[in-house]
């Protein structure tokens, strides 16, 4: 079958193995087979150094022919060099000769690889590459040839690339040019490191030019803003995406694992049709939701993915807007990419309001109260946009776990701890229910702020206390105490600590909720519990908001218990 055949075919994925030594290299790509990869790269320049001096590299080059010919999958061979992110630092005729050699082994029993990977610069640079390379595909010319067709075994043909680890390549459009232009190449690949989500929108579009009109395309990219292009690869028609075996055998920053890629983010199921939701926030590599929310549409049948899809906080509010404004619209107004909802975490629960009210986009009435969103939903018709609106199911979801524990809120006193996105969403939804607010920041001038809004618009008679700069907790009378802080938070500012430090004047019958969910049980909840007081958790609070997110965008009720039984089972594991 000829290589150029690959454009229409579904995207592959590729489990990319450091070779380090061929018996591990040989493993890996078995238990790549056994965990559903269609192809694997063997990255052999840790392994192969070129030192000919005791004819080292003519024994790592039959070697590493044995572990190709032997390999359970199709299989890229790349020996990357140093300057495009590789280990590679050795003679360059040493690069080729095993290049050659790998190709040409036919002869000797071996069979060839399918693929070898060349850098379109050392490619270019070099007429003797070209001329060697060229003959073992079966292009005696090099350049300007394109491959011959070949009967029963497809022999070797060349994927051509482009590597820059930095950024964005300056010239990015010209040595695409060049790559195409590239008669003896039969599929070209571009991969930089990606400094936002629209880097990797871009690589994206470039993958689908490729597949409709130019030749099959790798293009992907690296670190946390990349796994957009990895994961939605096959949604816009790209030759194949990159997977590591596992975490630590990654070998570029960024690539998920083949469980990672396969299981929770459903990659088989992806078609160009897939409708696309996501966490935006900063960070957002830590966040459950793209666990439950890719579980829940398996689940119900519902054709969608769910990312995680950083976008980069400024050091001022304005900064910060503007960060959003910027990526989110993009996003939107991307037709393919077809985003149906989105997830808003911090920092960004009131930016994305301030945007909506300037946007014109429709604003639920606990979101016009609050002023603080987690959650856009947008409408489409016909691939067209239609609108979006923003809801807050944090609101909801906060009052729905108090009540399951005090019954009805109406004269309850409850005192939040914090005075961002959440806290505004529990203090506004406690207040609507009749209970008494406090609102206790480090930040009076915040605190304040929120006290003044909650009564203002809140027309249920309650008296709103005025906020203190910390929760006094040797003298409060509070039936609830609601940390809205990531003091306790892994990963967050202060891990391992409690926003209250001595709960033992607390009243017996009074409740603590902690909106923190990793871990489950934080610093607060174990020095509650020691008082014997009774408890909220945080996964409580995010599964049950998550369910709300899910009926807004599908229409449909997830599994009961499924999202709640998920969250505790994955941080179980990362506990142990």
């Amino acid at each position: 079958m000829s290589p150029l055949s690959h454009s229409s075919a579904p995207t592959l994925v590729c489990v990319s193995i450091p070779v380090r030594e061929v018996e591990q290299a040989a493993g890996d790509a078995r238990a790549a087979k056994a965990g559903g990869a269609d192809i694997v790269e063997f990255r052999v320049d840790e392994f192969f150094h070129g030192d000919d001096a005791t004819n080292a590299a003519e024994n790592q080059s039959w070697q590493l022919a044995r572990l190709v010919s032997e390999c359970p999958l199709p299989c890229i061979v790349t020996c990357r060099h140093v300057s495009e992110g590789g280990h590679y630092d050795g003679p360059e005729d040493a690069r080729i000769a095993l290049l050659e050699h790998l190709t040409r082994s036919g002869g000797k029993g071996y069979h060839p690889p399918r693929y070898v990977d060349l850098e379109l610069a050392s490619y270019e640079r070099s007429a003797n590459l070209r001329q060697k390379v060229g003959l073992a595909i079966g292009v005696p010319g090099g350049v300007g040839e394109a491959p011959q067709e070949r009967s029963g075994d497809p022999g070797t043909s060349l994927i051509l690339s482009v590597h820059d680890t930095k950024g964005r390549p300056q010239d990015l459009t010209r040595r695409l040019a060049r790559l195409y232009e590239a008669g003896a190449a039969s599929v070209v690949k571009v991969a930089y490191r990606a400094r936002s989500l629209r880097d990797s929108l871009e690589l994206l579009d470039i993958a689908a030019q490729g597949a409709a009109g130019h030749k099959p395309t790798i293009a992907l990219g690296m670190g946390e803003y990349g796994l957009l292009s990895r994961v939605l690869a096959g949604k816009f028609g790209a030759f194949l995406t990159f997977a590591a075996l596992r975490r630590e055998d990654a070998t570029a920053p960024g690539q998920p694992t083949l469980d990672e890629l396969l299981n929770l983010h459903r990659f088989r199921s992806i078609g160009a049709q897939t409708a696309v939701y996501g966490v935006v926030g900063s960070p957002v590599g830590h966040s459950m939701s793209p666990l439950v929310h890719n579980a829940g549409f398996g689940a119900v049948g519902h054709d969608g993915v769910y990312l995680p899809l950083p976008v980069a906080a400024g050091s001022t509010p304005e900064e910060t807007d503007l960060s959003l404004k910027a990526t989110l619209l993009e996003l939107l107004h991307h037709e393919r990419l077809n985003v149906r909802g989105l997830s808003v975490t911090i920092p960004f629960k009131e930016s994305i309001v301030r945007l909506g009210r300037a946007e014109g986009w429709p604003l639920d009435p606990m979101v016009q109260a609050i002023g603080a969103a987690n959650t856009l939903v947008v409408r489409r018709s016909t691939g067209q946009e239609t609108g979006a609106a923003l809801y807050n199911t944090d609101a909801l979801a906060a009052r729905e776990c108090i009540e399951a524990v005090v019954g009805a809120l109406a004269g309850k006193h409850i005192a939040v701890l914090g005075a961002g996105g959440v806290a505004r969403a529990v203090a506004f939804a406690c207040a609507a229910a009749g209970a008494e607010t406090s609102v206790f920041a480090r930040d009076v001038g915040k605190a304040a702020e929120l006290s003044q809004a909650v009564a203002r618009t809140i027309e249920s008679g309650l008296k709103a206390r005025p906020p203190g700069a910390l929760l006094d907790a040797q003298t409060t009378d509070a039936d609830v105490i609601v940390n809205c802080t990531p003091v306790g938070m892994t990963g967050g500012p202060a891990p391992g600590q409690s926003p209250i430090p001595d709960l033992s004047r607390l009243k017996n019958t009074a409740v603590v909720f902690d909106t923190v969910y990793n871990p489950v049980e934080t610093p607060l909840l174990r020095a509650a519990r020691a008082r014997g007081l009774a408890t909220i958790d945080g996964v409580s609070l995010f599964t049950r908001q998550a369910e709300a997110q899910f009926r807004l965008w599908t229409g449909k009720v997830p599994p009961a218990n499924l999202f709640d039984g998920l969250v505790r089972e994955r941080l179980r594991t990362q506990e142990a």
